[in-house]
């Protein structure tokens, strides 16, 4: 879901217009002011030339035929964004330009993004606080369970002169590996979940049709793999150390 909300974000740029008045060298300090300015990611340059084969590319070259002669379109530099909240305050920059003549940009698009990734991220996160929280439950009762089966080995231990230190590390390690082991599980069961689903996703017509492709698991793999160990040593610390 948040590839999908980068995509959106990536397609999601603001086409700034220059005054037909300029001159070549204006028009290439227009592009220096405008990556000059903060949140302005590139600025690529569209010519007039290029507006209207573009816009003969979509309409038809019958339907645009006298405009090749009396170029009615406009210079152009399409602006993408580092990110898109900072999507107004780029605008009021741009329209302190001199030689901007109109600014186009899908504000409505823009927002919906950025409300989706908000969202996307505050769910996310809940889930993951919850999931976090249900796993340290477990690993604790489980450790309890354990130090509960060895009562009887654990009084000899202290009658012998072991330390308390001594006797709750074995236990800080059990907590540990259960968590690694259930992190490598859990890479597991998602790359074969998430290979197969995606292989079914691919070939579905919405998909197709948007001209949409999901991540390969394999490009993820590396940061689950470091994620969901480091957690799993975590958790696993933090539950054998509450037990």
């Amino acid at each position: 879901i948040n590839a999908f909300v980068e995509n959106i974000a990536e397609a999601q740029g603001i086409r700034v217009f220059i005054k037909n008045t300029a001159t070549d060298d204006e028009i290439a300090n227009v592009e220096k002011e405008i990556l000059d300015i903060d949140g302005v990611k590139s600025a690529v340059y569209v010519s007039k030339e290029e507006a209207l084969e573009s816009m003969q590319d979509w309409l038809g070259e019958e339907l645009l035929e006298g405009y090749k002669e009396r170029n009615i379109f406009s210079a152009s530099y399409d602006v993408t964004l580092t990110d898109l909240e900072l999507n107004e305050d780029v605008q009021e920059s741009l329209w302190q330009l001199e030689l901007v003549d109109d600014i186009r940009s899908s504000n409505e698009s823009i927002a919906l993004a950025i409300k989706i990734a908000q969202g996307v991220r505050i769910v996310t996160g809940a889930i993951l606080i919850l999931l976090i929280i249900i796993s340290i439950a477990i690993i604790s009762n489980t450790i309890k369970l354990t130090v509960h089966a060895r009562r009887k080995e654990i009084s000899i231990m202290k009658y012998v002169g072991a330390t308390n230190s001594f006797i709750r590390w074995p236990f800080i390690v059990e907590g540990i590996i259960i968590g690694i082991v259930a992190g490598l599980l859990s890479v597991a069961i998602i790359g074969i979940s998430y290979t197969y689903l995606a292989g079914k996703l691919a070939t579905a017509s919405l998909m197709i049709m948007l001209n949409w492709e999901l991540i390969q698991f394999k490009d993820m793999f590396n940061l689950i793999l470091i994620v969901y160990l480091g957690l799993g040593m975590g958790i696993g610390i933090i539950g054998s150390s509450i037990s």
